[in-house]
């Protein structure tokens, strides 16, 4: 080995050495780690630039670097340096830091979790205005054996295994990863699609953790695809908003079918959390000669129909980009009757329910409601709702998209999301008495923790019928489906005895919990509750005073 090898090799090890003593007596401590990490360190990397200094400097990365960061670790090189002057020194000098950096890695000195079974090594160096760039991947065959044996297990016993047992929220983190690893998976549908939906199922009623899961896949399916895939067939273009741009016709010719076939299986799976992503890699993958992804772009998936051509309207559907197109030939009852019928139909076939709807209508009617996004399909279910006759169909519509943890797509996700229904819903509820149960229902299944313009909903409500002891069964229930960011409501008359009566009648039957949050959007706060039973006589104090007593509880 040359001198000036051993020299900076020795100025780089002496470096690392401590930054590994540091970080494996931080590893040691680190407790609830993952069975599915066989450990934490992956990377390093070792770059010389000139810079301004008189020998350069070392920088050296013992994470993967952001490329936006700052975070090397840096040594002044010595004189040594000036001895780099053939392409053959520096590609000892790669040779002799692999081979130092696999006698570390396939020990466990720094501990048996500080490496993980795979390695990765990398060296940038500064010649003749250039920068010639090293890297190799380094593996612990003992440590990859290992990792596969408990990953098998934790599918059997975890994955697989009957409710109530279910995986950690850090172990799903790290199955993910695995996902979309060829030492661990075939990178196929086949293989991969079975446990993501076995967890989706699982996580079924908890919306927290099936949250969670799909975040984790999304994350790890979307770096595959731009790390691993696009990257070969790619290159990014554009200072700001990144394009893949084609590289050469001999680099598609190369692609494998099989590879093809998992990435548009990816941008699918990547789509239910984020559709613009989905749009992308499907004109990506037509790009690269994908006739499915011409078809998925164009007609969908196949399973629906997806062209429906009548006198007074004509409606495309496709599943796959969970789009509907609605276009009013005559504006008149019967053109969004026949649109209705087509809709209805496609979900009952399976159609996703939080759709997206565009709309070519003459007609611009909204609902009365503060909060609500004035998208086309709040316009088209708007429109719908001039027509007394079409109110039966709107229910039947909203019984059938109601669905708790899913949102229309017509705005980005925003306190303006609003769940399959909400437009259908709202606007029955305050054009006829009849669909005070479809109200109900919806406002007892709507996620107050993720969706908020229901809040504006009891103004609108009292605005069009007032306030009466038939109506107090409904408006609790409109109270109590507001998200808990809602405001006490403005202008409200209820200090009539028959009023305060069912109100309270009505919320005995409500929990405990429930019933402080009905009075604060009714009255505001205690106080100022309190404030005005001190301004009304019997009966309607002691009414009052009961009220309060929930309020104070």
């Amino acid at each position: 080995m040359k001198q000036c090898v051993e020299h900076f090799l020795a100025a780089v090890w002496e470096q690392i050495t401590a930054v590994y003593q540091e970080e494996s007596k931080r590893i040691t401590g680190l407790k609830e780690q993952s069975r599915l990490q066989a450990g934490i360190l992956q990377y390093l990397k070792v770059a010389w630039k000139k810079g301004k200094s008189p020998n350069g400097t070392i920088f050296i990365d013992v994470y993967e670097p952001f490329s936006w960061s700052d975070s090397s670790y840096k040594v002044e090189a010595g004189s040594y340096i000036q001895e780099f002057t053939d392409v053959q020194h520096i590609e000892e000098l790669f040779s002799a830091l692999c081979t130092k950096t696999e006698e570390v890695f396939q020990s466990e000195q720094y501990g048996p979790r500080f490496f993980d079974y795979r390695f990765e090594v990398v060296l940038e160096f500064e010649h003749d205005k250039t920068v010639l760039h090293y890297q190799k991947e380094l593996l612990n065959n003992r440590k990859l054996a290992s990792t596969k044996q408990v990953l098998a297990s934790f599918i059997e016993t975890k994955v697989m295994a009957e409710l109530p047992v279910r995986p950690s929220d850090n172990d799903e983190f790290f199955l993910a990863k695995h996902l979309v690893n060829p030492h661990f998976f075939h990178q196929t549908a086949e293989e991969v699609e079975p446990l993501i939906h076995r967890l989706q199922e699982k996580h079924r009623a908890n919306k927290e953790r099936l949250d969670k899961w799909i975040y984790y896949y999304t994350m790890a399916f979307k770096q595959w695809a731009e790390e691993h895939f696009l990257t070969h067939y790619f290159e990014q273009a554009g200072d700001y908003r990144k394009e893949w741009v084609l590289k050469t016709e001999d680099s598609v010719q190369q692609l494998e079918q099989e590879k093809l076939d998992f990435f548009l299986y990816v941008a699918l799976k990547i789509g239910q959390k984020e559709p613009a992503t989905r749009l992308e890699y499907l004109e990506l993958a037509k790009q690269l000669g994908s006739l499915q992804a011409a078809n998925y772009l164009e007609k969908g998936s196949g399973r629906f129909e997806s062209i429906r051509k009548r006198d007074v309207f004509e409606g495309q559907a496709n599943d796959i980009l969970q789009t509907i197109d609605i276009r009013v030939l005559v504006e008149e009852e019967n053109a969004y009757r026949e649109a209705l019928y087509y809709i209805i139909q496609l979900l009952q076939e399976g159609f996703p329910k939080g759709y997206k709807l565009t709309l070519k209508s003459k007609a611009k009617n909204y609902l009365p409601i503060k909060k609500l996004a004035k998208s086309k399909l709040h316009q088209f279910f708007a429109n719908c709702l001039q027509y007394p006759n079409l109110f039966p169909l709107l229910a039947d519509y909203a019984q059938l998209a109601m669905e708790e943890y899913a949102w229309y797509q017509d705005v980005e996700p925003s306190e303006k999301s609003a769940m399959p229904s909400t437009y259908a819903v709202f606007g029955l509820g305050l054009y006829s008495k009849d669909y005070f149960p479809l109200v109900q229902r919806y406002m007892l299944l709507v996620d107050t923790e993720h969706q908020s313009v229901q809040d504006a909903y009891a103004e609108a409500f009292l605005e069009a019928h007032g306030l009466s002891v038939e109506m107090m069964p409904v408006f609790v229930a409109i109270l109590l489906g507001a998200s808990e960011s809602a405001k006490p409501i403005k202008n409200i008359d209820i200090m009539d005895l028959d009023l305060l009566v069912v109100l309270r009648q009505e919320l005995e039957k409500k929990a405990d919990y429930q019933r402080p949050f009905v009075l604060y959007r009714i009255f505001g706060s205690s106080k100022k509750l309190a404030q005005r039973l001190k301004q009304e006589s019997a009966p309607i104090r002691d009414e009052l005073e009961k009220l309060l007593q929930w309020m104070d509880s």
